[in-house]
This record gives C-alpha cells, structure tokens and sequence, in this order.
C-alpha cells in the first residue's frame, strides 16, 4: 500500500532520513519505532508530502507520488487520515466543527449530511453527543479521540498516527491503544504508527519497524521483535 523507497531528508547540515526503505502492506498496522528525534515524525509527513523530501520515492498503491502537482497530490490525500501529535485541534471551533471540517472542501455533503457523519465518527471512538463542546474543556484523551474521529471522517485508507499515546497516563493509553485496534479491525484501514512507547506498540502492531540513524534496521512481527539479537533493538527493549 505504501513503499517508501531510498528516501533522504536533512535539515541544513543535518542529514535525519539517509536512504531509507519500507514497505508497508495493504491492512496491516505498521508501528515504526525509534528514539526521539530520530526522523519519525518526518518520515509521516514526507509520506504525505506535507514535507518534501530531498531524494527517494514515495509510492502509494502503485502510484509514484514526488513528483505530483500540488491538485493532484490533493486527491492522494483524501486516501489518507492523520492524527497529530498534539491532537492539532482548532480551539476556536466545536468539537464537532473539528471533526467536520475536511468535508465542506472536499465533498458535495449537505450540512445535515455532515452533522450526521460527524456524529458517527464520534461515536465510533466513544464520544457519542459531544459535538457542540469547545476543545478547551476535553481532556488528553478525549482531545485524541476527536483528532481520531477527524481523521476518519471522510473513510480514509491509510491513517497515520504520529505518537498517539505521547502525554497520556498508562490507562488512558491503553484506551487509545484499544481504540486504534478496534478502528483498524472495523475500517480495514492500513496503520501507520510512530512511536517510542513500547508498550504500546506491542499492543496494536502487526508488524514493526525499528528506524536508526535514519535506516530501517529492521522489520518484522511483534514475536521476532521480542526474540530479535539486533543490538539496536535489545537496547530499545530494555
């Protein structure tokens, strides 16, 4: 579904991507792991073009995307979600004005057709009748669950979660962890996570990623994950 391929990407003279390749299959939930600062969340938006990369390919169900217009890598975009670190909300919008607000640009819905997708999407990640509270009154947790429930609002094919449980105690983060399961089981969306909670990450992958020194080391399922002799990997297990 998407195979990142060679991919570089440095800031000034520091190089944070060097040749970095993977694939990623159709329905899986692909966890990248790694230390802060090592290129994750970069990697998601170069996957998404919203950072441009210096070399490497990006291909996204058989469709070469770098070197796409500006209009055409729009309609790429519609096959993707994505759930920010922060949660990314507009505080000066409703919740329900959040998780709507992709549909008047980019559908021919109705605004009772919104409202009604809204509510849905709402109560899919277990916020049922919250659309007029105001963001600042949410909590973490339910601040993530919104930018979930944004995410999926126009029925994407690939989610992209950019550290989903960071700020979160562990209780709440395993209600994210369910949640991101649960979705991924009903949607039959293909996952992409970052993250360096390995907690989490055992909890919804399907297969793993360990990225280092801006290469994928190594790729494979939780249980080779736990039973991998890769130095880099035994170190972040630990």
């Amino acid at each position: 579904m998407v195979y990142v391929k060679n991919l570089k990407k440095g800031f000034g003279d520091h190089q944070v991507l060097k040749g970095l390749n993977l694939e990623i299959e159709k329905g899986e939930t692909m966890v990248i792991m790694g230390r802060s600062g090592c290129g994750k969340s970069i990697l998601l938006k170069i996957i998404m073009r919203l950072l441009e990369p210096d070399e490497g390919e990006i291909w996204v169900d058989g469709k070469e995307v770098t070197e796409l217009t500006e209009k055409e890598m729009d309609k790429v975009r519609k096959r993707f979600g994505m759930v920010f670190q922060s949660a990314a909300l507009f505080d000066s919008l409703t919740v329900g004005e959040n998780v709507g607000f992709g549909l008047p640009r980019h559908t021919d819905m109705s605004r009772d057709q919104i409202a009604q997708v809204v509510a849905e999407k709402l109560e899919m990640v277990g916020l049922k009748g919250i659309e007029n509270t105001m963001p600042v009154d949410l909590s973490g947790g339910m601040k993530k669950r919104v930018s979930l429930a944004r995410a999926i609002a126009m029925d994407p094919e690939i989610v992209l979660y950019d550290e989903p449980t960071t700020g979160l105690d562990p209780i709440t983060a395993g209600e994210i962890d369910k949640l991101i399961v649960g979705l991924h089981n009903r949607l039959r969306v293909t996952s992409i996570v970052v993250t360096h909670d390995m907690r989490s990450a055992f909890a919804i992958a399907t297969r793993m990623a360990m990225l280092y020194e801006g290469k994928i080391v190594t790729v494979g399922t939780p249980e080779e994950f736990r039973e991998s002799a890769e130095p880099v990997v035994r170190g972040f297990l630990i």
